[in-house]
């Protein structure tokens, strides 16, 4: 749907503490599909059209507002001093809402699921002439969740479990905690927020029934109970995170993708896969990774920031780190390492090989066991491979080095000069061969 006439401004509630995560890391670093949930959360709201967006995190939580500026370089970033309540942290950025937005919308972090197209449908809510629309959703348990009043079509009150009658505790939908509200009634609202409940805090869940009160309209919509779990602990993101991977999963073979056993496919929120490729059991792709169409990944392997153009051929028990870009056409064989490397079409690297800063040419073969030896301790140095060269098996590439098109290497090579194109080099201790030796040392030997 199309917001460009109405100005919105998505407030992006992130100052949990995330004591039951039972960890250093504040709760919203932690990632589902590879990315920290505050940035899946900050993704949603651009996908929903937010025009600014104000990120509210806690006190000495610089971390939280690094990463929220990296995920969305324009946001603002605002501090909650005390955390008392949703409301008491939605007017912590008071400062933004004062510009004056036609939609107000209000999501957390720690919902990584919610999509921005349901967002979106909050705001059309908006659009279409309520006053403040709230997202629910049915769960099989409902214990602990906010109840959605309504009557008649409309959203009278959201009451949280604890101030909820038996009576409303029947009620269907649970507060799923997105909320978006016209903005020019927001302050208005938001300073009406008395903290007369059992928690002695500010609800931003008040608003309802504030609304209702002005005689002003409030609806709810619906959300799947999956899109909008909360993270609170280990357990749950767990959830999250199988509950992502069946998501990304699906999409990549609606798109054209054979994932082999689904199951054990572990893919990245940026994962983008091509039609016709197929992924073998026991894969993980981590984040920044694109495979073209027609490429196979055999069981087994680990790939991260790397791409893999149409045709290529990854593993089994391969692993692409980042920089790898291998050409269309191209093997990466068993026990094969790849990082800030270019595998040009055609090449062969098929075994216990490990290619870093490097260039391999189109058609070159690559023998098991050779290394390109790209660190001193204190630098990385770049090895070039020539089209069509053969390196032999056991071979080490001592870089900087180049070995010209056509060249070949003999194997069990070290190699610490160029080699022009087309010429042979062989770099090892010359063989010797001694009549009878073993025999008489084993004879010694036995004699003692």
């Amino acid at each position: 749907m199309s917001f460009d006439v109405r100005r919105c401004l998505t407030i992006v509630l992130a100052a949990g503490e995330g004591v039951r995560m039972r960890s250093a890391r504040p709760k919203v670093l932690h990632a589902v599909a590879g990315q920290p949930m505050i940035a899946l959360a900050l993704a949603a709201a651009h996908e929903a059209g937010a025009d600014d967006v104000a990120v509210v995190v806690g006190p000495d939580r610089d971390d939280v507002a690094e990463a929220a500026r990296k995920a969305a370089p324009g946001a603002e970033i605002y501090v909650q001093r005390e955390r008392r309540g949703t409301a008491h942290a939605v007017l912590a950025a008071r400062e933004a809402i004062v510009r004056g937005y036609d939609d107000i919308l209000v999501t957390y972090a720690d919902i990584p699921l919610v999509r921005g197209a349901t967002l979106a449908a909050l705001r059309a809510g908006l659009a279409k002439g309520a006053d403040l629309v709230a997202l629910g959703f049915a769960p099989a348990d409902p214990t602990g969740y906010g109840r959605l009043i309504e009557r008649d079509g409309r959203l009278e009150a959201i009451r949280e479990h604890k101030d909820a009658t038996e009576l409303e505790r029947a009620a269907r939908l649970c507060n799923a905690g997105p909320v978006a509200f016209g903005g020019a009634l927001a302050l208005a609202m938001l300073d009406a927020v008395t903290p007369l409940n059992a928690q002695n805090e500010y609800y931003l869940t008040d608003l309802v029934e504030i609304a209702a009160a002005r005689g002003l309209v409030a609806r709810a919509i619906e959300a799947d109970a999956t899109e909008v779990m909360g993270v609170n602990d280990r357990v749950q993101l767990a959830a999250a995170e199988a509950a992502m991977q069946a998501r990304l999963r699906r999409r990549a073979m609606i798109d054209g993708a054979t994932l082999a056993a689904p199951e054990t496919v572990f893919l990245s929120w940026d994962t983008k896969i091509g039609r016709d490729v197929l992924i073998e059991p026991h894969v993980v792709v981590g984040p920044g990774v694109t495979i073209e169409d027609g490429a196979t990944i055999h069981a087994f392997s680990h790939l991260e920031g790397a791409r893999v153009a149409g045709g290529a051929s990854i593993g089994p028990y391969a692993r692409l780190r980042p920089g790898a870009d291998i050409a269309a056409k191209a093997r990466i064989g068993n026990f094969v390492e790849v990082k800030n490397a270019t595998v040009e079409a055609g090449a062969k690297v098929n075994h216990l090989t490990y290619i870093g800063d490097a260039r391999i040419g189109a058609g070159a073969n690559i023998g098991a066991g050779t290394i390109t030896c790209n660190y001193d301790g204190f630098g990385k140095y770049r090895t070039d491979i020539g089209a069509g060269a053969f390196i032999g098996s056991n071979s080490a590439l001592v870089a900087p080095v180049k070995i010209g098109d056509g060249a070949y290497v003999g194997s069990g090579s070290v190699i610490t000069k160029d080699i022009e194109p087309d010429a042979l080099a062989v770099a090892r201790g010359r063989q010797e061969a001694y009549s009878g030796w073993a025999k008489a040392f084993r004879e010694r030997k036995r004699k003692g």
